[in-house]
Formats: structure tokens, C-alpha cells, sequence
């Protein structure tokens, strides 16, 4: 089986979050932390945490991406068990047995996502459409029968760019130049 993993591939998530998640972490998309906000009111890193933010189970910090991991019935078990622990202590569900079943329907999406090959990062887009979260899912894998390059975004073949969003692109090398000058 395949769960999902925080990663950090450089320090940008401890800048853009209010808590980052750390490196390795068993993790979730976690849309149920915005529930029942109004995401519209949301500002600075708080609104980076609802566009793009998974969930890490230890620390409940935000992780920008997340690795598919190898991972063991045991791991899944104990991810299930800590975040229905954390929907008690730090989002006030009433009971521990209504925890163990929301978390695990948690857990059951996040293995959904990790239905890919192991080591592919995946990145998530979330906003509001009709009144409901939406959240669409991109995935980044290694080249086929390529070996790996030595920097991180030159291996990247990105999967599940159908949906362009108004204000998510960045022309890497106008600031690159920029930062030349």
C-alpha cells in the first residue's frame, strides 16, 4: 500500500505558512481544517494554506508538496489513530470513536491520491466553486527510464494541468533575469 509523505525540497514552506509541516510526515489534503470558514476572509499565509496546503499529521503544519511512500498496514493504522487524536485535541471532535471514522476516511483519500507510482510528488490546488471546496490534484513523476538529474526541477513531467487557473502562472525566467540584474 502507498500513503502520502511531506517533503521539502527547499525552505519556501517555512516562509509562505504559519506552520510548516516537517519533512516526512504521514499526510493528508486536510480541507476539513477550513470547515466551517468562510475561505473569501482569509489573507496572507492562511489563504496559501487553503490554495495549496496538505495537512501533516505530527505537527499539523502545511506541506506544499507530498511524496507517494511504500507504507505498511501498521503505518496506516497508526496515521489513522494520531490524526483521530488530533481531531479531538486540536479540532474538538466529541468522542474518539467518531475521530477514528472521519480520520480513516481521511486516511482512505489520501491513500486514493497515492495510487501512483512510489516517489511521485503530488501538489493540490484548492478553492471555493458553488459554495464547496474543490480541489484538484497534480502530479510530478521522475522521467520514464531516465536516471535521475541532480536538480530537483529537472526531472519533473507534470500530469493534470488541464485546468489553468487565472493568477497561478509564474514566468520563472522574466524573474530569473530580474534577479540577474
Amino acid at each position: 500500500m502507498k500513503l502520502l509523505r511531506t517533503i521539502r525540497l527547499d525552505a519556501s514552506d517555512t516562509f509562505i505558512f504559519e506552520t510548516a509541516a516537517e519533512p516526512g510526515e504521514w499526510a493528508v489534503p486536510g480541507a476539513f481544517v477550513f470547515w466551517p470558514q468562510n475561505p473569501d476572509d482569509f489573507t496572507g499565509k492562511a489563504r496559501v494554506a487553503f490554495r495549496s496546503g496538505f495537512l501533516g499529521l505530527d505537527t499539523l503544519g502545511w506541506s506544499t508538496l507530498v511524496q507517494v511512500v511504500e507504507a505498511s498496514e501498521a503505518d496506516r493504522v497508526a496515521a489513522a489513530e494520531l490524526l483521530a487524536q488530533k481531531l479531538v485535541s486540536a479540532f474538538g471532535a466529541p468522542d474518539i470513536d467518531t475521530a477514528r471514522r472521519a480520520a480513516a476516511e481521511e486516511i482512505d483519500f489520501a491513500a486514493s491520491l497515492a495510487e501512483q507510482p512510489k516517489d511521485t510528488l503530488v501538489a493540490m490546488h484548492r478553492r471555493i466553486e458553488d459554495g464547496e471546496i474543490r480541489e484538484t490534484f497534480r502530479t510530478l513523476q521522475p522521467r520514464r527510464g531516465g536516471r535521475k538529474p541532480a536538480r530537483a526541477f529537472s526531472f519533473m513531467e507534470v500530469e493534470g494541468e488541464d485546468e489553468e487557473q487565472p493568477g497561478d502562472t509564474v514566468d520563472l525566467v522574466s524573474l530569473a533575469e530580474r534577479a540577474r540584474k
